[in-house]
């Protein structure tokens, strides 16, 4: 049996806030105590992180509290950015048993750090498995740290979210147990016997052709199809962005296979990196990560409304996966580049899930980045929505099998 429940409070008081989303939350679960809390925090809350953890514990009963800060959180019942809330999720289940983690000294140590969860993981894996992970967004190498994971706990699902803040502070905070940190990375590993499906939804929609890296230098782009690189992108972009390539910088992105050998681009099957520079001259263009001479990749415009009937794609799959066999809870982990800065208005992306999943227990945040796989090869995302659903039923789907939502 599993049972769940989520809550959530405005207060700007720390302690009074985690009573009472805490207290929500139980009561949602019919349950008195929980074995495993998760919580997420907005930056206001950051003096009494320590505060909120112990009230959560003492609340709760719970063996296992972790989460981390957040620039926004979510819930079932709505979104919040730029305004304090505290948002709790609490799970008691006789199939799923959690584990908590927390490591520090994340900076520099991404491989090492890999390696350390993984060998964590390994003595508590289960018939079924999920790892969730809040790594400080700002000291977090991903390529190291999946490197260090995969080698030590291959094909473990893993997701999450870097820990996020309003951009008052310049870091952020990872909470597990009676630990508050930053540089840090904080987690449960979930396994017994359950069923979970992780899809993710774009806010950055291809347009224009598959391209192939003909030449490229570290991250800088310097040749698309034989062609100069940034030749090739104002014809895709055009006016009137080309005009202005600060602003293009901030709608057009590119997109990447996880797999640099695999030699086509599918839909959803790709991640956004940030176009950092321009050099029209040279026809060069600077990326956010490594290039690789010989791969694919594709110009990606980040849209409201191609966001949208990207998450309704995804949703409408997911509702057919999971029909007759609801999920027990959910967990959402939402671009700080999506919400209301994306669509012009709050709460689009947790109405549409509840439109499609009712008032199943919902927890989130607004994440400096999103962990997600893609066929199989865990991956960092941005400008994306990991949507994880977590439930009972074993009957429909695979054990640990990562659901593809398209």
């Amino acid at each position: 049996m599993l049972q769940a429940g989520v809550g959530f409070s405005p207060q700007q008081d720390t302690q009074k806030a985690a009573v009472e989303a805490t207290r929500i939350a139980l009561q949602r679960a019919g349950c008195a105590t929980a074995d495993f809390a998760l919580v997420f925090a907005t930056t206001g809350h950051g003096p009494g992180y320590s505060l909120l953890l112990r009230t959560i514990q003492l609340t709760t009963q719970a063996t296992h509290v972790v989460g981390c800060s957040a620039g926004g959180v979510l819930t079932t019942d709505g979104e919040v950015e730029r305004a304090p809330g505290v948002a709790v999720l609490v799970v008691r289940s006789d199939t799923v048993t959690a584990s908590r983690f927390f490591l520090p000294q994340l900076r520099g140590r991404g491989y090492e750090t890999g390696k350390e969860i993984a060998a964590f993981a390994q003595s508590r894996l289960g018939p079924d498995n999920l790892l969730t992970i809040f790594p400080d967004t700002y000291n977090f190498n991903a390529a190291a740290f999946f490197n260090g994971l995969s080698e030590g706990a291959p094909n473990l699902p893993t997701v999450g979210g870097g820990a996020s803040e309003d951009g008052s502070l310049g870091e952020t905070f990872q909470l597990c147990g009676d630990a508050v940190g930053n540089n840090a990375v904080s987690g449960l590993l979930l396994s017994g016997r359950f069923q979970a499906t992780i899809s993710n939804a774009q806010a950055c929609q291809p347009i224009g052709p598959v391209h192939t890296v003909t030449k490229a230098q570290q991250n800088l782009l310097l040749e698309l199809d034989g062609r100069p690189a940034f030749e090739v992108f104002a014809e895709v972009v055009r006016q009137p962005l080309i005009d202005d390539l600060r602003r293009a910088a901030a709608f057009v992105f590119v997109g990447l296979p996880v797999d640099p050998e695999r030699r086509q681009v599918d839909r959803g099957e790709y991640v956004v990196r940030n176009i950092i520079g321009f050099d029209p001259a040279q026809g060069i263009i600077a990326v956010a990560d490594e290039i690789h001479q010989g791969q694919k990749m594709i110009f990606t415009l980040r849209d409201g409304s191609g966001a949208r009937e990207d998450l309704k794609g995804m949703l409408e799959a997911l509702a057919r996966t999971w029909e007759g066999n609801p999920p027990g809870f959910g967990m959402y982990f939402n671009c700080l580049g999506r919400g209301a800065g994306l669509y012009g208005f709050p709460d689009l992306d947790v109405s549409y899930i509840r439109q499609y999943f009712g008032d199943m227990p919902l927890i989130g945040f607004f994440t400096g980045c999103e962990i997600a796989p893609i066929r199989q090869h865990v991956a960092l995302h941005q400008y994306s929505g990991v949507l994880v659903l977590v439930g009972e039923d074993k009957s429909r789907i695979s054990p640990g099998r990562v659901q593809d939502s398209r």
